[in-house]
């Protein structure tokens, strides 16, 4: 699957562009939506029984050095809650997350992102201006091959963490061919 048929992807997902949508007019200024909300879809799209699974939680991630309070963020879930009902919103503001594991502050959403645990949930989108604009810190590759590999800054900080996610989560389960690289 090439970029473009990921985009291919999104535009023909009605669930999704609803996603991208509300969270253009609601959530945080710059925000995308990462982690499993990309990568469920395309990893789904990989099997042939055509599977689909209800959206678990919806990561809206974005930048904010002005306020970057856990509260803020509760007020954003409430707004996309509001505004877009029966979805569980988790909204972080990825200028307070190097808190949780003791790195120094992160310079840029995309800084952010590179220290989440696999390169494939770093994928992340957003729509603005009636264009569909990713970041991808790690590139498309593993994404796009069904790779779950572990981010060097995981891999430094706590690589038995991410045998414990992949067997915590049943992503084997759910995608046999997907290929690990742990190493």
């Amino acid at each position: 699957m090439k970029h473009i048929e990921l985009e291919a992807l999104l535009w023909a997902d009605p669930t999704a562009m609803k996603l991208l949508e509300a969270v253009a007019k609601v959530g945080p200024k710059g925000a995308y939506i990462g982690a499993g909300f990309l990568r469920n879809r395309v990893w789904d799209s990989f099997y042939e029984d055509g599977r689909s699974f209800p959206e678990a939680d919806i990561d809206v991630v974005y930048f904010c050095v002005e306020d970057d309070s856990a509260e803020a963020d509760y007020a954003c879930e409430a707004e996309l809650n509001a505004y877009m009902p029966g979805y569980d919103w988790q909204v972080r503001n990825q200028a307070r997350m190097h808190h949780f594991h003791g790195y120094e502050p992160f310079i840029s959403l995309e800084d952010g992102l590179r220290h989440w645990a696999e390169t494939a949930t770093t994928v992340s989108v957003r729509l603005h201006e009636s264009e569909l604009d990713f970041l991808a810190p790690f590139g498309f590759d593993d994404l796009m091959n069904h790779i779950l590999r572990i981010t060097p800054s995981m891999k430094s900080r706590d690589p038995e963490g991410f045998q414990i996610r992949l067997d915590k989560k049943g992503w084997l389960k759910r995608w046999p061919d997907l290929r690990i690289v742990s190493g």
